[in-house]
């Protein structure tokens, strides 16, 4: 990535599939004065939690000790854990664990860019992107279900849409971008794999690199908007 020696970059949710990749893909890429990589199980100044909003701050303070981030990811995301699943219909509706959905798809990565969108520098381009997907997409929702997910994620996308209205304040070479990486083949997606199409099923790290190639090819009249993994617009 261009204009990056002197900053550096942020991969929130580093023990994740993607997450994991995408920060190695960076390090690796060499472009960046530094790669901070923070995720919920690791420890001291790599620890993050996103429904603790003390340690985002602190993850924040951390990285403002050193080269400003150019870029900042958010690749975290919850669809379902040992008790819960997407919804399959209205009756399996749970205020809890809807609350964890939102807590970790919406919230977190709002609260995120509150602590860091502040440190970015100004006056030169910075990407700030969250991990989103298409099933977030209002306009493109014609199966239903999943209403938790689904749901979560439209909000973080209207939450990037207004974020990068105010950043564009800040710094008007910003740009802050949901981004659908397809679907990977991570603990997440793992399962529901069987109605994808042949060729649609990504290793993480291949995921990354094509994440990384639609960054480096955003433009500035792109921000507040939801990419997928080939650099296409997803309607909101």
């Amino acid at each position: 990535m261009s204009d990056t020696g002197k900053s550096s970059a942020v991969v929130i949710g580093a023990s994740g599939g993607i997450g994991g990749a995408l920060e190695a893909a960076l390090v690796e890429e060499g472009a960046f004065a530094c790669v901070h990589g923070f995720a919920r199980s690791r420890e001291g100044a790599q620890h993050i939690d996103l429904r603790d909003e003390a340690s985002i701050a602190a993850a924040a303070d951390h990285v403002a000790k050193g080269p400003p981030p150019a870029l900042v990811i958010v690749a975290t995301g919850l669809l379902h854990d040992g008790e819960h699943g997407p919804e399959k219909a209205l009756r399996d509706l749970d205020a809890a664990w809807l609350a964890q959905v939102y807590a970790v798809n919406a919230i977190g990565p709002a609260m995120v860019a509150k602590h860091f969108l502040p440190i970015m520098p100004r006056g030169q381009r910075g990407v700030f992107a969250a991990l989103s997907a298409r099933v977030g997409s209002i306009s493109d929702n014609r199966l239903g279900g999943w209403h938790g997910y689904r749901a979560s994620k439209a909000a973080l996308n209207m939450m990037i849409r207004t974020l990068a209205i105010e950043e564009r304040r800040r710094n008007d070479r910003s740009i802050v971008v949901a981004l659908h990486p397809g679907t990977v083949d991570t603990d997440l997606s793992r399962p529901f794999q069987g109605n994808v199409q042949p060729g649609r099923l990504f290793d993480a790290e291949r995921a990354a690199l094509q994440l990384l190639d639609v960054v480096e090819g955003l433009k500035i009249p792109d921000s507040g908007k939801l990419f997928d993994f080939q650099g296409e617009e997803v309607p909101f």
